[in-house]
């Protein structure tokens, strides 16, 4: 990687505090436009904070390889500031206010996970900081009436209910019995009352309405019930740890269930860690690199993802994806706003509508992205135990034919 991750040195400090020119401050030094960014690089989130952190550090690359940012006929390229909010709400609040006050940056991506969001919108806002963020989709981040947040990830509370819409087709119209259990955070809540309004929509029952314990460990006691009376699907929310803990015990215990429906399982990597037994479970994605929207620097989802692969040795998960579009996002601002004035570029985040490889990209009053649909993904394995994730909803996205009901364990 090229990136060089930003560090305050005294002689850097100094030029900042001391500039006269007409791009005060730190938004801009020299050529560079200097970003914020919080980040969970440790903590429990910190599987996903490096996701993220990787999909920033690639579209910064690709943008300023590829021409950078033209703004007042003078041509910019980007830079971060990151900091590790160690996954902490309240940690991620003062590194907010550090960047803007200490730091002097005007210009912030988002954190990981909604918590961390939530924590951090009120100082950018307070400042009047634009904050393009990719990885907070709680639905209450868009009732406050923020002006300066945009999230380019649809809320959470859409995430799993093509799941719910899909059971109860499967079952002929009829409403199904769902067993749920959620992370108490704000994102897996979200996702929870998604649940209970599709559940209402469609005459489903919800027969197990769980919490997951708070570290994320052990969830035998959700599944206990779960065979007992054998609902028509499971959905689970706890992060990366959550679907891991999911799929090591519902193979443990052999847990027999028609659907499996989960957040977060491809950042898990859940083929690699448990192979066969995480076959079939679905997964509520932002993005799929076999789906079709395109733009003019990754070109597409499956050369991002090959590209992606080459620099980090990974398949991209959509954490990636979606923190790779912010930077896209915040490009596309600065040239139409033709400014660095806070007011101008908050503006032009408002007015946004544009296709990314990542999806399209449009922004209600709310700040959130309102252009892009969720899918759902499928772990499907072959005889000699290799597994791909396979588009398989909505319908009019699938590259795949849903496998349901899920086989039983002791036809496997």
């Amino acid at each position: 990687m090229k990136i060089k991750n930003i560090i305050i040195t005294f002689v850097s400090a100094i030029a900042i505090l001391f500039s006269t020119s007409v791009v005060s401050f730190a938004k801009v030094v020299g050529d560079k436009i200097i970003l914020g960014a919080a980040i969970s690089l440790t903590g429990k989130y910190s599987s996903n904070g490096v996701h993220t952190q990787n999909g920033y550090n690639m579209a910064v690359d690709r943008i300023n390889d590829m021409g950078g940012i033209k703004v007042g006929g003078k041509t910019y390229k980007f830079d971060i500031i990151y900091y590790d909010d160690e996954s902490n709400p309240k940690r991620a609040a003062q590194l907010a206010e550090r960047l803007i006050s200490q730091d002097g940056v005007e210009f912030m991506l988002g954190p990981y996970s909604s918590g961390l969001t939530k924590a951090i919108a009120p100082v950018t806002e307070k400042y009047g900081v634009p904050m393009v963020e990719a990885n907070g989709a709680s639905r209450s981040l868009f009732t406050k009436g923020y002006k300066y947040l945009f999230a380019v990830l649809a809320p959470a509370n859409l995430y799993l209910d093509v799941a719910i819409e899909t059971a109860v087709e499967l079952n002929g119209g009829k409403g199904v019995r769902i067993a749920q259990a959620f992370e108490q955070d704000a994102f897996s809540q979200d996702v929870r009352l998604g649940i209970l309004d599709a559940a209402e929509r469609t005459g489903s029952k919800i027969i197990i309405d769980d919490k997951l314990p708070k570290e994320l460990n052990d969830m035998a006691a959700t599944l206990a019930k779960v065979k007992a009376v054998k609902p028509d699907v499971l959905v689970v929310s706890g992060h990366t740890k959550g679907a891991l803990t999911a799929i090591r015990q519902i193979a443990e215990m052999k847990v027999d269930v028609p659907m499996l429906a989960m957040t977060h399982c491809d950042a898990a990597k859940l083929s690699k860690q448990h192979g066969k037994n995480s076959q079939y479970a679905l997964c509520a994605s932002q993005w799929h690199k076999t789906l079709t929207y395109k733009d003019d620097f990754f070109k597409d989802g499956m050369t991002y993802a090959a590209d992606f692969e080459k620099l980090f040795g990974y398949d991209p998960p959509y954490q990636s994806a979606e923190s790779s579009a912010a930077l896209l996002v915040f490009k596309d601002a600065f040239e139409r706003a033709n400014s660095f004035d806070q007011k101008k570029v908050r503006d032009a985040l408002a007015d946004t509508n544009m296709q990314t490889f990542y999806g399209n990209i449009k922004f209600a009053e709310g700040g959130q992205n309102v252009d892009k649909p969720m899918v759902l993904f499928q772990v499907m394995c072959d005889d000699a135990g290799k597994c791909e994730n396979k588009v398989v909803a909505p319908l009019k996205w699938a590259s795949a034919e849903l496998i349901h009901p899920i086989p039983k364990w002791s036809e496997r």
